[in-house]
């Protein structure tokens, strides 16, 4: 399970529209804000990103929001991820063989897919 902060922003006038959507629609949990500043918090929960990622676009397609932003975000998962990322090897196998040309090197992010 994933949950994650979302910052809306919206003009103070249409504040109690978009908190009512929030309210009524059951994509986020409003929370509190700023009417006057015209900001909003709520939360999002998915049982993975791709489900957080359409959730937060709909927030963001909503009538009257200028923007909304993800803020912070907690997953279930991470602490496996970092886990896995601490007992991987810090220098990718790649950077330490004789036999290949840096020069024949492209990075697209990832060393350990070169070839």
């Amino acid at each position: 399970m994933n949950i994650s902060s979302i910052v809306v922003q919206c003009l103070p006038k249409h504040y109690d529209d978009i908190v009512k959507w929030c309210k009524e629609e059951g994509i986020c949990e409003f929370h509190f804000g700023d009417k006057e500043k015209g900001k909003i918090i709520v939360t999002i929960e998915g049982k993975d990103v791709n489900e957080e990622i359409e959730k937060l676009r709909k927030v963001q397609l909503a009538p009257h929001v200028i923007a909304a932003d993800m803020m912070m975000t907690y997953q279930e998962d991470l602490d496996d991820a970092i886990k896995e990322i601490e007992a991987a090897d810090p220098v990718p196998e790649l950077l330490t063989r004789e036999d290949v040309d840096p020069d024949t090197v492209v990075y697209h992010g990832d060393l350990k897919k070169k070839f």
